[in-house]
């Protein structure tokens, strides 16, 4: 198999699935060359409803050059609202147009600012907030800027075919997104708050100098790492880097000695990236567990015995189908066939766990593949205790992620539509075979 790039490899993507040399080229050259809107899934009443009923008011945002959560911050700033009254379906990225819904908390139709990289328009009411999952998914048109080798998609899909059992598909890995495109650190955080290492967490976050961040943000890591002198590293991180500025801020202020120091330090970001962190670190040994499978040549498309099956969710469109890992079966020797023909039927996914305290690893070889890789990485579900946001409850994943790609040319252009939760890039990467830094 063909081995994945340095980066990806981190963040434990191992390989690609295709052995052609992809098209070449680059996304993002300019924000409306990657664009993703949401395939909505969140029922509103009428922006004029009564507001003590349904008290959250929904947007839909299309934004250029601005990510989720500084959407979430400037608007709450500019209302005079805390950011967590701010809630939202799924987090987009800066370098791209998006269009999402988010809710908001006690607002008036006629208090919704106006923000200069944003078009906001109100969409209706609810009697609660988005939540992570409030959607089906996401509409992809993608740019690939200076492709080398345009016609190489064809190749690509045709191999992407074989992989998928006759659809196009991928591994259904967490993007490098999810740990840090520059810095893919997020999922160290996670590994050592799930270890209990609170100080650990911390020093993975300010310090990990990389090689992709300017030389500047490199030289504060490097000197808190070797000095531990947080008031004399203020001086040196840059006002860019907010979150680490304001853990040291709070490492000046409680002596950043004691455990509860340090956790006090990683409490300053948001529930939401607290609760990141971890997620991360479930992702990442996730990733570890696929890139297993695909070294042993174990199918994705379809189990073998002692897998984890999960059938599809009955209240998704028929046009649109999607995994309810709620509804699981364990794949006995004597229902391989059975289940494999559900999968076949798209009734049906193979998954593995983003373990937590409760997770029932699955049995036979892919029981044997997230055993070790627990081991591996030290941890136990029991592990996954944790307290205030930084809890994160266990679920299962389908391990394969097939799409149906429309491909235009002059310039290369990909089109496609990918449930929620899944990432383009781990799409994208098989076509480019760039790094993820290209992505």
């Amino acid at each position: 198999m063909r081995r994945a790039h340095d980066l990806e490899r981190s963040v434990g993507i191992e390989y690609y699935v295709s052995e052609t040399d992809g098209t070449g080229g680059r996304l993002r050259d300019r924000p409306a060359d990657f664009r993703v809107k949401e395939r909505e899934r969140f029922a509103t009443e009428a922006s004029d409803a009564d507001p003590g009923d349904y008290p959250w008011l929904v947007v839909r945002a299309t934004l250029r050059g601005m990510d989720t959560n500084d959407f979430a911050r400037e608007f709450a700033n500019r209302v005079g609202i805390s950011r967590e009254r701010v809630t939202w379906a799924g987090t987009k990225d800066k370098d791209a147009v998006t269009t999402q819904l988010f809710s908001v908390r006690d607002l008036d139709p006629d208090e919704v600012p106006t923000l200069s990289k944003a078009e906001i328009e109100v969409v209706g009411r609810s009697g609660r907030g988005l939540q992570f999952g409030d959607l089906l998914g996401n509409e992809f048109e993608i740019v690939v800027r200076d492709a080398s080798r345009p016609d190489g998609a064809g190749a690509v899909t045709t191999e992407l075919e074989e992989f998928g059992g006759g659809t196009p598909a991928v591994p259904n890995y967490f993007g490098q997104q999810r740990f840090g495109s520059y810095r893919p650190v997020t999922h160290e955080v996670g590994l050592a708050v799930v270890r209990g290492d609170w100080e650990g967490a911390v020093m993975a976050y300010l310090g990990n100098p990389s090689e992709y961040e300017p030389e500047g943000s490199q030289e504060a890591r490097r000197f808190v790492e070797e000095t531990r002198d947080w008031e004399a590293a203020l001086d040196r991180f840059p006002r860019r880097l907010r979150y680490e500025r304001t853990m040291l801020h709070s490492l000046v202020e409680t002596g950043g000695r004691a455990p509860e120091d340090f956790r006090t330090a990683l409490e300053t970001f948001p529930e939401n990236v607290q609760r990141l962190f971890v997620n991360a670190a479930q992702s990442y040994a996730f990733n570890r567990m696929l890139s297993e499978r695909l070294e042993r040549g174990l199918p994705f498309h379809e189990p073998v015995a002692g897998d984890v099956a999960c059938f599809a969710d009955t209240d998704a469109p028929d046009a649109f189908v999607l995994p309810d890992v709620d509804r699981e079966q364990r794949v006995s020797a004597d229902r391989v066939d059975v289940v494999g023909r559900h999968c076949r039927r798209n009734r049906a996914f193979v998954t593995a766990p983003l373990v937590g305290t409760e997770t029932e690893l699955a049995d036979g070889e892919q029981g044997e593949i997230e055993r070790e890789v627990l081991a591996e990485l030290d941890l136990v579900p029991e592990d996954f205790d944790l307290p205030g946001a930084f809890g994160s409850p266990e679920t299962r994943r389908a391990i394969l992620l097939p799409f149906d790609p429309t491909i235009e040319h002059e310039p290369l252009t990909l089109s496609f539509t990918l449930p929620t939760g899944s990432y383009a890039t781990v799409v994208l990467r098989e076509f480019l075979k760039t790094g993820p830094l290209d992505l």
